[in-house]
């Protein structure tokens, strides 16, 4: 069990979560097994929204004195998470699965909303760095319209980072001018993808980030594969100057843990890290 609330000297309130998986049951079983008291919800299968009641989730969270910061909002088609096939498979970029994927996370939307989400998060796709791309153009109206719903849901919308350089993200949330539009940040998918290295990356598009990510990353060694995911304090992000960096730019939202493997591997490495930024923190 870890503290709910871990005092960072001189800089308020360190908040720490994890990634848990919406259920029919027991979505917060992660959450649970943990202590935290804060968690990001993931889902890809859309036709499990209209399933679960969000009112009665919200009041389980709720007794359980649990904070869902956001919703991870998959989306329907194929998804292939390379370089080879991901520009034509992921997010709002390829035009064939555009429009259902728009209303998919509008209906995401809706959902997190009800529940009391603070916003969505996803993949937006390898958005191209030509603005003068067509491709371009279509993404930010693409993202003008998920990111409007949400606006009148009362709610934010934040890329999560990985298939774009910082730049260019950062001319997608200016293009769209919206003032719910965010940044969940995965420092380990900017070096999975090759795109940056994520400290210096805040330099970029800072002020917009709302969440982060715990996850750590090598980066990739061929032209096709992303570089493997490894255990936080393990890889290539340097979580010490990224946690202390993101305190200088005041960053209040929620460290969310995330272990893309199974089994009792991951739950001896989300242990692991718990225990890895508590070390940071008093070191400070």
């Amino acid at each position: 069990m870890i503290c709910k609330n871990i005092q960072l000297q001189n800089s308020g309130s360190f908040k720490i979560g994890v990634i848990t998986s919406l259920k029919e049951k027991n979505t917060f079983s992660e959450t649970d097994r943990f202590g935290f008291a804060y968690c990001q919800i993931v889902n890809w299968q859309p036709e499990l929204w209209s399933l679960i009641n969000p009112q009665k989730m919200r009041k389980e969270a709720d007794s359980k004195g649990i904070t869902v910061t956001s919703f991870w909002a998959g989306y329907s088609g194929p998804v292939k998470w390379n370089f080879t096939e991901g520009p034509s498979t992921i997010g709002l970029v390829p035009p064939e699965y555009r429009e259902s994927r728009i209303n998919t996370l509008i209906k995401g939307a809706e959902f997190a909303s009800d529940f009391g989400a603070e916003a969505i998060v996803t993949h937006a796709g390898f958005i191209p760095e030509n603005c003068k791309s067509p491709l371009y153009g279509e993404t930010v109206e693409a993202v003008a319209k998920i990111a409007g719903a949400c606006r009148k849901l009362g709610i934010g919308f934040w890329f999560e980072t990985g298939q774009e350089t910082p730049v260019t993200l950062l001319r997608l949330i200016e293009d769209v001018g919206l003032p719910n539009l965010g940044i969940n940040l995965d420092p380990a998918n900017l070096i999975m993808y090759g795109k940056a290295n994520p400290v210096d990356a805040l330099d970029t598009f800072g002020k917009y980030i709302k969440s982060v990510h715990v996850k750590d990353g090598l980066y990739p060694t061929t032209g096709t594969s992303l570089g493997p995911e490894v255990k936080p304090g393990t890889g290539k992000v340097d979580f010490n100057k990224l946690i202390y960096r993101l305190t200088d730019l005041n960053f209040s939202g929620v460290y969310i843990i995330e272990r893309e493997i199974s089994g009792m591997e991951q739950e001896k490495d989300i242990k692991d890290t718990i225990l890895f930024l508590n070390r940071i923190i008093k070191q400070k």
